[in-house]
């Protein structure tokens, strides 16, 4: 069974476990909804009209 010869630091596992934080923020996708045509979070309601894959789903003022 493998066991490290060494404790890992704090400083080597935050910078670890900062990598996969920093690459999810890049990575946001934005869906155009086709309904209003506004930038939207894909699977989700559309925050602007309320409509979902046709129908309306949310009431917006």
């Amino acid at each position: 069974m493998a066991v490290p010869k060494r404790k890992t630091s704090k400083w080597r596992r935050d910078q670890r476990r900062a990598q996969n934080f920093f690459a999810k923020l890049s990575s946001l996708s934005l869906a155009t909804c086709p309904n209003c045509g506004e930038l939207m979070m894909p699977h989700r309601a559309c925050p602007y009209c309320g409509y979902y894959k046709g129908r309306e789903v949310l009431k917006t003022s």
